[in-house]
C-alpha cells in the first residue's frame, strides 16, 4: 500500500495505468503508519469522521448523438491542467489542485496529511474534459479529522462535481454511477479502463477502520456534461 506523503507528479505525458489501486485514496491512518505522523491509536479516535457508507446507484451515460445539455454528453476540452474543484451537493469549493504520480512500486499517491482540504489529480491520465478518463483524489477523513469530502454521503447521481482549469474554463460533470467497494476489490479496469468519452472518477475512502485504515473506497463516475 502506499504511504507516501509527498504531492508533486513523479509521471511523465504518457498515460499509464497504476500496477495496482486498492491503495487508492487511502484513508490518511495508514499514511501515517509510513510518514513519520502518529500512527493510529496514538492520537485522539474521537477527531475521525463518523463511519461512512453510501448506496451503490448508477444511472445511463450521458448520450453523445443528443444536444449538449443535461441529458446530453458535452463536447470534449482541450487538454487543461485542473486548477480547482467544487460540488455543491458535498458544500467543496477549492481553488487548488495537487498533482499526483505513481511511486517507486508504481502505486498512486494520495494527498498527504497536511493537504487533507485539498484534491489532488493523476497526472498519468488525462486532463479533466479530455477524451478519456480523469482521476480525482480527495479524503474523507484523517488522522486529524475530517477532511475535504467529509460530506460525501450527501452527493448522488444527477448532482455536479465542476472542475475549474488553468484556461480559465470549467468542465462540468454529472455523476451517473456511485460505487462504493472493499479496497481489495477495486474496480481497476474500470476506474482506469479506456473510454472515448470526456469522463471523471472522483475516488476516496468509506466504510469502517480496520488494521489502522478505512475499510472501502468510495467512487464516483461522471460524465461531462458542458
Amino acid at each position: 500500500m502506499s504511504t507516501t506523503t509527498k504531492s508533486g507528479s513523479t509521471t511523465g505525458p504518457s498515460k499509464q495505468q497504476p500496477r495496482t489501486a486498492r491503495f487508492v485514496a487511502a484513508s490518511a491512518l495508514t499514511l501515517a503508519l509510513g510518514g513519520g505522523l502518529v500512527a493510529c491509536g496514538g492520537g485522539s479516535s474521537t477527531a475521525l469522521a463518523p463511519e461512512v457508507n453510501v448506496k451503490n446507484v448508477a444511472a445511463q451515460p450521458a448520450d453523445p448523438g443528443r444536444p449538449q445539455g443535461r441529458t446530453g454528453a458535452g463536447t470534449p476540452l482541450k487538454a487543461s491542467k485542473p486548477t480547482g474543484l467544487t460540488i455543491p451537493s458535498a458544500g467543496v469549493r477549492t481553488h487548488s489542485m495537487l498533482d499526483l504520480g505513481l511511486d517507486r512500486n508504481q502505486e498512486l499517491e494520495v494527498p498527504s496529511v497536511a493537504d487533507a482540504e485539498k484534491p489532488g489529480w493523476y497526472t498519468g491520465a488525462v486532463t479533466p474534459g479530455e477524451n478519456g478518463a480523469s482521476i480525482l483524489v480527495a479524503h474523507y477523513d484523517t488522522a486529524r479529522g475530517p477532511a475535504l469530502l467529509r460530506n460525501v454521503a450527501k452527493m448522488k447521481v444527477g448532482d455536479a462535481i465542476e472542475v475549474g482549469r488553468a484556461d480559465g474554463s470549467t468542465a462540468k460533470f454529472k455523476i451517473r454511477e456511485v460505487q462504493q467497494v472493499d479496497k481489495k476489490d477495486f474496480p481497476t479496469n474500470k476506474v482506469y479502463g479506456k473510454t472515448e468519452r470526456p469522463e471523471l472518477r472522483l475516488i476516496t475512502c468509506g466504510g469502517p477502520i480496520r488494521d489502522g485504515h478505512r475499510s472501502d473506497n468510495i467512487i464516483f463516475f461522471a460524465d461531462l456534461v458542458k
